[in-house]
């Protein structure tokens, strides 16, 4: 578990020290004070990415060269500092040289917010990076290959745009590349939408209350098993649009309740119960692959929630997590969850409750 935090000039806090309960922290205070910042940090710090941006140097609080990151996750000290341009990573005190060695010691992480809404309601990237979250942390060859995948699909597209007659064999020589990785990648996805399933249908079923059929189905960017076959196909489209027009950066996760699709034909209770038990499923195929129960961000995901639904997400969190909670008030808290520690936030400054 998380036993010690302090930050350094994160987003708008400027210097915080907290000891999250082992069980349950809820983080209170009203909104733009610095709860989801606090929340970020956490996420940062143990999986060195952030579930807001893809941008580092939006860490940075303004006017600072850098920001620092340290806590103590079962017995590690880890550290993690970010310049606008560079990040030096350190478990008790030997500085890593690859990410993974940092990770080895980190915790698995499932933040849970209101954006998650997007997962029904918004389009495919959403999804995929739902995906890349919890098969990067499931598959240790996955995000290595998801990078080379990027890099790849990135130069192939600039090519086709660059010049008027565009030159296939430097074009097909990325595809090669796309083609090794998608394999992978599409492997993985597969297996992730696969092992999540039944933990999607059992969580929408308690959160709801009701027998809602829900499902996920992951459908692939491009048809067949070779990605340089589809792309062959693809040539005179591409020659038009000058993109990349097939590939597993168009892959997809269908999402259906009752046996229609969500985002079309779901009501929003039931579009916001299928977001939550999509993360929920990703806690419970965490636990089962590596036998620890992961880290739960929860942002402010309670307060839209009718008391119904509150109590059943409270009753379905995982035992074994330890958990940490945004919200703007408290008097939603029930008995069961009375066994926590509170800590307050105004103005990027964060002190503990009695």
């Amino acid at each position: 578990m998380l036993t010690r935090m302090t930050v350094r000039d994160f987003r708008c806090l400027a210097s915080v020290e907290v000891e999250p309960h082992p069980r349950l922290t809820f983080v209170v205070g009203r909104n733009a004070q610095g709860k989801t910042s606090l929340l970020e940090a956490v996420c940062v710090l143990m999986r060195l990415q952030s579930p807001r941006t893809s941008t580092r140097s939006d860490w940075l609080r303004f006017g600072a060269e850098s920001c620092l990151i340290e806590g103590v996750w079962e017995q590690h000290l880890l550290r993690h500092a970010q310049t606008k341009s560079s990040r030096r990573l350190a478990v008790n005190g030997a500085v890593c040289s690859r990410a993974a060695e940092y990770l080895s010691a980190s915790a698995l992480v499932v933040w849970l917010d209101h954006a998650d809404m997007n997962l029904a309601r918004g389009g495919a990237e959403h999804r995929r990076r739902h995906l890349d979250f919890t098969a990067a942390q499931l598959f240790p060859e996955y995000l290595t290959a998801l990078r080379q995948y990027d890099r790849a699909l990135r130069a192939r597209n600039f090519l086709l745009k660059r010049d008027i007659n565009i030159s296939w064999r430097q074009v097909d020589a990325h595809g090669v590349i796309m083609d090794k990785n998608s394999a992978i990648i599409v492997r993985c996805r597969r297996e992730l939408v696969r092992r999540i399933q039944p933990w999607i249908a059992d969580a929408q079923l308690k959160l709801s209350g009701a027998a809602e059929a829900a499902s996920a189905v992951y459908a692939p960017g491009f048809e067949g098993d070779s990605l340089l076959a589809a792309l062959e196909n693809m040539r005179d489209a591409e020659s038009r649009t000058r993109q990349t027009a097939v590939g597993t950066h168009r892959d997809d996760l269908l999402l259906s309740v009752g046996g229609r699709d969500a985002g079309a034909f779901a009501s929003e209770g039931q579009q916001r119960t299928l977001c939550l038990a999509l993360k929920l499923a990703q806690a419970r195929v965490l636990e089962e692959e590596k036998g620890v129960a992961p880290l739960l961000l929860l942002d402010d995901v309670f307060g839209e929630l009718d008391p119904e639904r509150r109590q059943a997400l409270l009753d379905y969190l995982p035992r074994g997590s330890q958990k940490i909670v945004t919200t703007t008030a408290l008097h939603w808290m029930t008995d069961e969850s009375s066994d926590a520690s509170i800590l307050r936030v105004e103005d990027g400054n964060v002190r503990s409750v009695d």
